[in-house]
């Protein structure tokens, strides 16, 4: 009894690659629920309070991704001490030069995890080396505990790329005067590893989330049914929508592009649109409703995207945290629209392709960015000179403007979602040449259960915000019991549709 006690207990506390805690595995709801029983005790002590979820959430990381767990703590560490150096500097210059070292230690720890294969690529193919990756990080633990860690491959640690860049916000917005410096080192670890928004987002600012910490807790019953209304429709998102149409079409597709028809592959594409929507909004709608049971207030990240007019309305609805992480830290800094039009142009077209090599050290990426970078700088150009050109009837022109966004952003995500830019190229011949229109009834029939839920996706997606509204309303209105039947009615769906392995959330792997 005693060694299975002991041998559970390894299990619980022990790193297992491949099995991080997620929203949707029963072992995650079983922390989250040990997490509350503590909580009880130290909600109302903001000291004790902070100390306490910074060790759940450090734990929460070391289960997700091992001994990348001391990137973090390094990251945290680093920009701790800049933020404090930066109002103490005694010039303008050293205040920048403390800045620019938060950067480029912050910047230079994502390349070498998330870049060094890109750039030994493309160092091999202009001057013909044969230079190979390294993993110095397992050369050095290796020599120093003589463990046996694999030096040839880089593994890229889970959300790296979300708080590399919530820390660097951090450390700008010092150096800008926005926010005072964070005194207490254990405050400003929690802001950067507060677990429901660690590995996904959306990216919290300082400003938004340290003035919480000093707050007194406050979850009114509205807040309650809210918060469980938004984990159980991310459930929904995530569970039934996303995994279901992924494992069943839309990977299959993707994966052997030529062994489908134009028809299937283009179903793909619209299916993958809807897929990405339900997995990342569904990840933030359960994240903010964690945090908002633990007091804590996360900024919208989604807005109904695929009902956007343009593709600058597009961005201000898609992974909003980003998109104005990117203008506000990115865009702003080498100029924004303050060089004349061209610059503008060109600031948008640079800041979406970096935008894009932000997801993933691939061409793939950077022609979805420039993409949506295009698009921008279209936009930009037709609100400049033709904006007395509009059609008589809005909801024509909003119906018009939506058609052509949905389209352009479905494009898109074919480079996005491609495993390669060959494959992505052989989607669009299929499209193109050999979309097969005499066997749509066929495919139809054939994938009718995808079909059916894909569009009840989109139907659901474009319902009109009063509506959805109406729905969360009536069910902050029910009272308890009624709201627990409910919920055991959404698990049971949720566990038919579940797939035999859980699948990971996309943007885990950016």
């Amino acid at each position: 009894m005693i060694d299975y006690t002991i041998q559970m207990l390894y299990q619980v506390f022990s790193y297992t690659e491949g099995d991080p805690l997620l929203f949707t595995k029963i072992s995650f709801w079983i922390f989250f629920a040990v997490l509350l029983i503590g909580y009880s005790f130290v909600y109302d002590k903001p000291v004790v309070r902070s100390a306490y979820l910074l060790a759940f959430s450090l734990f929460f990381y070391y289960k997700s991704s091992g001994l990348f767990f001391s990137l973090l703590i390094f990251s945290t560490l680093c920009d701790y001490i800049i933020g404090l150096l930066i109002p103490r500097a005694s010039s303008k210059l050293k205040r920048k030069l403390l800045v620019s070292l938060s950067v480029l230690i912050n910047l230079g720890v994502l390349s070498y995890f998330k870049y060094a294969y890109f750039y030994t690529d493309i160092v091999n193919s202009l001057f013909g080396t044969d230079l190979k990756v390294v993993n110095h990080i397992s050369v050095w633990v290796n020599s120093i505990s003589g463990s046996n860690f694999d030096t040839t491959s880089i593994l890229l640690p889970v959300g790296i790329s979300f708080y590399t860049f919530q820390t660097i916000s951090y450390t700008v917005d010092v150096y800008r005067n926005k926010i005072p410096p964070v005194k207490n080192i254990i405050d400003f670890a929690f802001y950067v590893s507060f677990f429901p928004q660690l590995v996904a987002g959306p990216i919290v600012r300082a400003a938004e989330f340290i003035p919480q910490l000093y707050r007194k807790f406050s979850l009114t019953n509205r807040e309650f049914g809210h918060a469980v209304f938004l984990i159980i429709a991310g459930l929904i998102k995530k569970m039934i929508i996303s995994d279901y149409i992924s494992i069943n079409f839309v990977d299959r597709v993707f994966d052997s592009p030529l062994s489908y028809s134009g028809f299937e592959n283009l179903m793909a594409v619209y299916g993958y649109a809807l897929q990405i929507y339900c997995d990342f909004s569904g990840y933030t709608d359960m994240a903010i409703g964690l945090a908002m049971l633990l007091g804590f207030r996360l900024p919208i990240n989604f807005n109904s995207p695929y009902k956007a007019t343009s593709i600058s309305d597009f961005w201000h609805r898609w992974h909003i945290s980003l998109s104005t992480w990117l203008r506000d830290y990115l865009y702003i800094s080498i100029g924004g629209n303050r060089k004349g039009a061209f610059r503008t142009y060109l600031n948008l077209l640079v800041t979406m392709i970096l935008g894009g090599l932000w997801h993933g050290a691939s061409l793939r990426f950077v022609v979805w960015g420039a993409i949506h970078g295009v698009g921008l700088a279209l936009n930009k150009l037709w609100s400049s000179y033709f904006s007395g050109f509009n059609l008589s009837s809005k909801t024509l022109r909003n119906f018009i403007g939506g058609f052509l966004t949905f389209q352009v952003v479905s494009f898109s995500w074919i480079f996005f979602r491609s495993e390669s830019m060959s494959d992505a190229w052989k989607m669009l011949n299929q499209i193109v040449y050999r979309f097969g229109t005499s066997s749509v009834v066929e495919v139809v029939q054939s994938y009718s259960t995808v079909f059916a839920l894909i569009l009840i996706g989109f139907v659901m997606h474009w319902l009109p915000f009063r509506t959805k509204e109406w729905c969360r309303g009536k069910f902050i209105d029910l009272n308890i019991l009624l709201k627990i039947v409910v919920i055991v009615i959404a698990v049971i769906v949720i566990l038919q549709f579940k797939t035999a392995e859980i699948q990971p959330f996309i943007y885990f792997r950016f």
